[in-house]
């Protein structure tokens, strides 16, 4: 792990992240701000979200480290403020420009949950204390960077958990995300959140992460005939002279006959010229398409006829891939032929060939699959992933609860958006089998409670939902990233990030993590916490009165 990662730059990984990604409002509010001499009272704000995703009860927390890099070269260059002056109202008093444009976030803390921990509602994410009209113009743009990426790693954990941990999970998703910058976020996303590749090659460059692809029906419907195979040779992989690949091929399609029991004649031979100019291309790496005209009287005996060729040319095929049909019917059949051509022609290898299903497949379908049963090994994963179609938007909100180290609360007649007030810290008290039990708000002013000693949890709101808890051992989940202009913490890359993940998911008890009717995990409060809101709460209502 580099020093402070040397990609915490100016901008994210994307120049369109910058001060003036925000909405009109921010820009009104600071002008307001600036204009009653509020711009530096000191403030504290919380970036958290009140329901976890996809009808779970729990979410992977990401986009921090692209958060750091805006706080980090937050400015309003010259253009921007041209643009704003003409956006406007022409009452606008000119010194505000000037103001602007020595704006930065030196003066900003941000302490934050560390990327890939597994987050639950009300826990602040990402708690920014600064000047007001500082932390103020950085909403929108944090709230851009959290949202879609905390909920597309948590939809990635979903189908890692329904696939189970040894099934290879594939990212397809480039051409279905909502554009480039969509399709890029879903990338490497996905890859904290479990999954072990994509197709996406400009996200394998930028984020490293392994790039993975086969062919299309298009390339196989190009064939037409064994007759449009130029070239029929394939040196071995020794070196030795080289042999005549599609008559190998042939002679194997009419041994497997009788082993398969379908006739020779019956396979498509331009499926077969494609095969085999697939093959002769890349020998190291055939991975073959079963499914353009018929999966097990044509693509499967296509492909065990090519994969035996290979072999004895001395390379090895990878496998195949399902995209349409009954996948389970289909990858059971494939895993017996497979099988059956490992007994015939003593090839121990053969039977463990990739099967890889990729048909609009959902988390409910990866459940259904492994009720009815299945040999698939690898999934393909495109449009329900990526573009998170059981809930497009995950609704972190960016709340106000301190201002001149004075609390503030927001009411609501919907009890659940009753903010939290005041500067917190966050703990996560776990079990002696290391499972997570609870997670507890403090004043910040608190002393933390202790391993091995009974501390009073209580729900926020509801004065009855309480309890007693004796923890094994506390963690403090928030640490300060940013103060006085620097990166303070160490930058884990993508690749550590997915294992944080892994091993913060590793912590959750079974039930908490479940698809169907899972426990809700307890956020709750200390006693002084608990008192302090309600205190609040109290003075900030309005009473009334009945005549």
């Amino acid at each position: 792990m580099s020093s402070l990662r040397q990609d915490i730059g100016g901008h994210g990984s994307n120049g369109i992240v910058q001060a003036l990604l925000t909405d009109l409002y921010q820009i009104t509010m600071a002008y307001a701000y600036w204009k009653s001499g509020k711009e530096n009272e000191p403030a504290v704000f919380d970036l958290f979200f009140r329901k976890n995703p996809f009808n779970g009860e729990f979410t992977i927390f990401a986009g921090l480290e692209e958060s750091l890099k805006l706080v980090k070269g937050f400015h309003f260059s010259e253009s921007d403020i041209e643009y704003l002056r003409k956006q406007l109202s022409p009452s606008t008093d000119p010194a505000f420009f000037d103001y602007l444009k020595g704006l930065t976030a030196k003066d900003v803390t941000v302490c934050a949950v560390p990327e890939g921990e597994v987050v639950f509602p009300r826990v602040p994410l990402i708690t920014l204390s600064g000047p007001l009209a500082v932390v103020q113009l950085l909403e929108t743009p944090l709230l851009n960077l959290v949202n879609y990426a905390s909920l597309v790693a948590t939809n990635a954990a979903r189908f890692r958990l329904a696939a189970g941990p040894d099934i290879v999970l594939l990212e397809f998703g480039l051409r279905r995300a909502q554009g480039p910058d969509g399709g890029l976020s879903a990338s490497r996303y996905c890859y904290l959140g479990g999954f072990d590749g994509t197709s996406n090659v400009l996200a394998g460059k930028m984020f490293g992460i392994p790039v993975k692809g086969t062919h299309a029906h298009a390339f196989i419907t190009s064939y037409t005939g064994l007759d449009q195979i130029k070239h029929r040779m394939l040196p071995p992989a020794d070196g030795g002279p080289e042999k005549d690949f599609v008559q190998a091929t042939l002679d194997h399609l009419n041994k497997l006959a009788s082993v398969l029991d379908f006739l020779p004649d019956q396979v498509h031979r331009g499926e077969m010229a494609a095969f085999i100019s697939y093959a002769q291309a890349f020998p190291h790496d055939m991975l073959a398409l079963v499914d353009t005209y018929d999966v097990l009287r044509s693509g499967v005996p296509n492909f065990c006829a090519v994969a035996l060729s290979l072999h004895d040319f001395g390379y090895r095929g990878k496998g195949i891939r399902l995209d349409s049909g009954d996948l389970s019917y289909l990858s059971k059949l494939t895993k017996s032929a497979f099988e059956k051509v490992s007994v015939a022609f003593g090839l121990a290898w053969f039977k463990d060939l990739m099967i890889i299903a990729s048909n609009d497949i959902n988390e409910d379908t990866i459940h259904s699959l492994n009720q009815q049963g299945h040999t698939i090994n690898c999934f393909g994963i495109g449009t329900h992933l990526v573009t998170c179609q059981k809930q497009p938007a995950l609704g972190c909100v960016y709340k106000l609860v301190e201002i001149n180290y004075k609390p503030r609360i927001k009411l609501s007649e919907d009890i659940e958006k009753v903010t939290i007030p005041g500067r917190k810290s966050i703990y996560r008290l776990f079990g002696v089998d290391g499972t997570a039990l609870v997670d507890l708000l403090l004043k910040g002013t608190e002393d933390p409670p202790k391993d091995q000693e009974r501390v009073l949890c209580r729900h926020p709101i509801h004065e009855s939902k309480r309890a007693y808890v004796t923890p094994a051992f506390i963690r403090l989940l928030q640490k300060t990233y940013w103060k006085d202009g620097k990166i303070l913490e160490e930058m884990p890359s993508l690749t550590e990030l997915r294992e944080v993940t892994k091993k913060s998911l590793g912590t959750m008890r079974q039930d908490h993590k479940r698809a169907l009717n899972p426990t809700p995990y307890k956020v709750s409060v200390s006693s002084d916490l608990y008192r302090y809101i309600h205190d609040l709460w109290l003075e900030s209502a309005p009473i009334g009165e009945l005549s």
